[in-house]
């Protein structure tokens, strides 16, 4: 059965997000196996079209991921991307085989400078490997997607021949991206008429954009490319990617919605879901979002300006062109309080869109008590730190347990620190140069890691507010491996603790993944 997907009718809009894929292969991007999943169960309940998992012959980690998301993803197509090479169309064809409905996405590069220097390849045998890659992944599945790598740099009546050559061999979906964010949107959409006005078997299949953003006109590009005919766009939650990133999925989505006037098309993602998305995957990697970033940032719905301010005032139409329901961000202060039960909170957290289970319940439960006692008012995007910040660090081998800081200008710094490793409680006391060295230096006296290095350390509030809560980021790297931690607290040296708890947990379980791998081989 050929899945919906592939349909190409003429004001549906499918969004393909690749978050997972070419998201996460930007550096101080990348996720375990835990992060990949709560990802897609998530992009699957927004009402993505299609999730582009991963990338399987590149890793056993990343093959792993994907034949677990295949395994789990209920509405969603789940992709998986290969190189016009014979092993790369079989790994993927197995590793997406636990999905009915799958896609096989292979790709090739036609521009001269790829064909030249990187492929060392000329036209007819690219054109043979069209053909031939295209074909093998038909085994696979009826649904393949090809994709013309640096198309925008490539000669156009070549790209021709060689979009006609993969549809004639069973491609289903014909991708042009922007690969190195060169095209402009006036090019960008020419370039997608041209196409569908030269190649004459184009009905057969849809038109896909995935655009990069070297040039800051990623979406603009991708929507420019749907104004010509596209009915495919590629794109990452907060615009994540390679170099400046890709196309981010929120402006799309929220463009093709706000400006339905000239753009009459429709797609199937619920963008009141889409600050949660944002936030989680900003959480789960470590990227804060900027402040004045379109849709999802923190200034998005901020108004400073007098004038703005009485406009709001009078009437929120007048300086907002979306409502901040529309993206699903929530203002309201939340009810509870420290007097509130158990009950109270799990249902606040249901209505928060977030199912948890009891034993990370009744840790958020304590660490919610604990924060009402400290802030005078208690908000949704505080609890949404809290849960965030459990369910990541839910079955850490390490625990967080209590930590004391000596601090000040007189010195010495000290942290005394509790952790639980693997269910033992040890306790350590430190001097450092200022508190958090003291406490990461404790850390290191307990669980020995010579070879990380910290790469980052990152603070910023949940709320506002001299009680707001402190979201901390760490990212450590050993041996290449890069990992991030997040910790939330109403105390910025208690977040910090947890946030390198959080990060040295990830690379022990990278280091216990690594080590059967390296006798393997």
């Amino acid at each position: 059965m050929t899945p919906q997907t592939t349909t190409n009718t003429k004001d549906r809009v499918i969004i393909f997000d690749t978050t997972l894929r070419d998201g996460e292969q930007s550096p101080g991007c990348s996720m375990n196996l835990e992060e990949k999943l709560r990802m897609a169960k998530l992009l699957d309940e927004m009402g993505v079209d299609v999730i582009e998992a991963g990338f399987p012959i590149a890793s056993p980690g990343d093959f792993e991921a994907v034949n677990e998301i295949a395994k789990v993803i209920k509405n969603a197509t789940v992709c998986g991307l290969s190189r016009a090479i014979e092993r790369d169309i079989d790994v993927a064809g197995e590793a997406l085989k636990p999905c009915a409905n799958r896609r096989i996405h292979t790709f090739i590069s036609t521009s001269p400078q790829h064909m030249r220097y990187q492929l060392q390849m000329d036209e007819e045998q690219v054109l043979e490997s069209v053909a031939a890659s295209v074909t093998r992944a038909r085994k696979y599945t009826d649904n393949v997607e090809w994709s013309a790598m640096d198309a925008t740099r490539s000669d156009w009546d070549f790209l021709c021949r060689a979009v006609d050559t993969a549809i004639r061999s069973g491609a289903t979906t014909i991708n042009i991206p922007d690969t190195v964010g060169y095209a402009i949107p006036a090019e960008f959409g020419e370039l997608i008429t041209y196409i569908r006005n030269k190649v004459t078997n184009i009905d057969k299949c849809v038109i896909s954009t995935h655009c990069h953003n070297d040039l800051g006109l990623a979406v603009a590009n991708s929507l420019a490319g749907v104004a010509a005919g596209a009915r495919q766009i590629e794109c990452t939650i907060n615009g994540i990617g390679e170099r400046a990133g890709n196309a981010a999925l929120e402006e799309i989505v929220m463009a093709l919605k706000t400006r339905a006037d000239k753009m009459p098309f429709e797609c199937g993602v619920d963008t009141t879901m889409i600050t949660k998305a944002s936030r989680t995957l900003a959480a789960t990697i470590g990227f804060s979002v900027q402040p004045n970033k379109a849709i999802v940032g923190a200034n998005a719905f901020a108004h400073e300006s007098g004038i703005h301010q009485d406009g709001v005032l009078k009437n929120a139409s007048t300086y907002e062109i979306m409502t901040p329901e529309s993206v699903g961000l929530t203002r309201s202060e939340l009810v509870l309080g420290k007097h509130s039960g158990r009950h109270a909170l799990k249902s606040r957290v249901t209505e928060l869109g977030y199912e948890i289970g009891d034993n990370a319940l009744n840790e958020l439960f304590k660490r919610f008590k604990d924060l009402a006692d400290k802030k005078k008012q208690v908000f949704d995007d505080d609890i949404i730190a809290l849960i965030e910040d459990e369910i990541g660090t839910e079955g850490d081998a390490i625990r967080f347990q209590t930590l004391q800081v000596v601090a000040g200008s007189k010195g010495p710094q000290t942290a005394e620190i509790e952790l639980t490793v693997n269910g033992a409680l040890k306790t350590v006391k430190v001097e450092g140069n200022g508190p958090v060295d003291a406490i990461f230096k404790a850390i290191r006296a307990i669980i020995p890691h010579d070879d990380a290095t910290l790469q980052l350390y990152q603070v910023h509030a949940v709320t506002g507010g001299t009680d707001a809560q402190a979201e901390v980021t760490v990212r450590l790297q050993e041996n290449g491996k890069t990992v991030n931690g997040q910790g939330t607290d109403a105390d910025t040296l208690v977040a910090s603790a947890r946030a390198y708890v959080h990060a040295l947990n990830k690379l022990v379980t990278k280091r216990a993944k690594t080590k059967p791998a390296e006798n393997a081989a």
